[in-house]
């Protein structure tokens, strides 16, 4: 899988129909809201024969902090390495280097991203959240 940051690159309908219809967290996500997050964050595309099978989206200020958001790997292809391939090309990206924070959620994914470095918060008792599950369905 080749991986590239180039957004012209991206298959904006194909992460849009997997984000609003298989996620399980962007759930009718609106076509002009994933352009307007995909046109403000570092967008990591995954490859194969020309066709994009793979999508991570990173919000970062660039300098103290980073949020991973959006990765995914197509269903039938799964299971051949192609979510670590994309997570090693997010680690080792110049803008995501000596950060003082950089979070994620998961709700399956943990294993995958330890080996990262991705631990639960240190102090969870700081964080705080504002968080609306069902928005993009109250259209």
């Amino acid at each position: 899988m080749n991986i590239s940051t180039d957004q012209a690159a991206l298959d904006i309908p194909l992460i849009h129909g997997f984000l609003s219809e298989r996620s399980t967290w962007a759930v009718g996500m609106p076509l002009a809201l994933l352009e307007k997050a995909i046109a403000n964050s570092l967008c990591f595309g995954g490859y194969e024969d020309g066709k994009q099978i793979a999508f991570a989206r990173v919000i970062t200020d660039g300098a103290t902090f980073a949020n991973l958001v959006d990765v995914f790997v197509l269903p039938e292809h799964r299971g051949l390495g192609h979510s670590k391939r994309l997570m090693e090309a997010v680690m080792a990206h110049p803008e995501l280097q000596g950060l003082r924070r950089f979070t994620l959620a998961t709700g399956d994914a943990h294993g995958l991203y330890a080996r990262f470095g991705f631990a639960p918060p240190q102090r969870p008792q700081t964080l705080m959240e504002r968080y609306f599950p069902d928005v993009y369905l109250q259209g």
